[in-house]
């Protein structure tokens, strides 16, 4: 019996995690000091800062702002995650010491400002021609270091994630068959070894490899840099298989926003693609004082 392939979803980041990273990132940013600030600010004047749109664009962060300051300050959020704000628009207000709002400003931002510019990329690529259920997935192709934080944008965009990281999923890809010296060898080490008892996806390249992971009775299949032509036949090989309809098929490689709705109706589940990360460009945002 095929197992069900179903990926994490990252719909929610813990705080205590949120500002672990936060601290982290400050790491690299004041290794000895916020010299400027420090010189400035010999007290803790309070004041009330504003995050404002410079452009229109996705949200992502309501859940994240409140954490990336110090506990020092206070947040209260002006926009929900999902929402399409438009310039000039307040995302959050910050109030707390002057001095600690200008230190964690520019990491604050810098995230922010990234994760907005995921989440519009997918929103875009979510709201094409699409048929009903169809997943438009990322990939592993992240920043290092804000891998969570990006899937979670995907999602914030409309988007579905893929394996969060390589112990989440067996995913045979084509150096894995070479290593192995076959499909058929990879299959088998793959279940030999298989501790989990996670279901196993196999990237196929031709029909031949196709029928290969079918007669090994694979869990779902990941088309690679075929054309919308070829994955059409691939599919309908696999749906007229043996439990062919619970095989979870998917497309990726050279797949654009141009090339996405040819894809999409060739009867796949969904695609997985890395524009909606690597492609995305930060937005603009500032901070404001009152």
């Amino acid at each position: 019996m095929k197992k069900r392939i179903e990926y994490e979803q990252i719909t929610f980041l813990e705080p205590a995690w949120i500002r672990e990273q936060i601290a982290h990132f400050m790491e690299e940013d004041i290794p000895d000091g916020d010299v400027t600030t420090e010189a400035i600010f010999t007290e803790s004047k309070p004041i009330i800062a504003n995050m404002v749109t410079m452009g229109k664009f996705v949200f992502c962060g309501e859940s994240i702002i409140p954490f990336c300051f110090p506990e020092s300050c206070s947040v209260q959020s002006k926009t929900h995650d999902g929402d399409l704000v438009n310039t000039g628009q307040s995302l959050a207000k910050i109030m707390g010491p002057a001095g600690h709002i200008l230190t964690f400003e520019r990491v604050t931002l810098n995230l922010i400002q990234r994760l907005c510019g995921i989440s519009t990329e997918t929103q875009k690529y979510c709201e094409l021609d699409l048929p009903d259920n169809f997943k438009v997935m990322d990939t592993r192709k992240t920043t290092p270091g804000l891998r969570k934080f990006e899937k979670y944008a995907v999602s914030t965009g409309g988007g579905w994630n893929h394996r969060l990281d390589l112990s989440s999923a067996i995913l045979i890809k084509d150096n894995h068959i070479q290593a192995a010296g076959s499909v058929k060898a990879a299959i088998d080490q793959s279940r030999e070894k298989n501790r989990k008892n996670l279901p196993i996806e196999l990237e196929v390249d031709t029909l031949d490899q196709l029928q290969e992971g079918l007669a090994m009775d694979i869990d779902g299949f990941l088309l690679d840099n075929m054309s919308p032509e070829m994955a059409k036949k691939a599919v309908s090989i696999i749906r007229n298989s043996p439990d062919g309809e619970s095989i979870f098929v998917e497309a990726s490689g050279g797949i654009n926003y141009e090339s996405l709705e040819s894809y999409a109706w060739t009867g796949i589940d969904g695609v997985s693609m890395s524009a909606i990360t690597v492609q995305a460009s930060p937005v603009d945002i500032k901070l404001e004082f009152e």
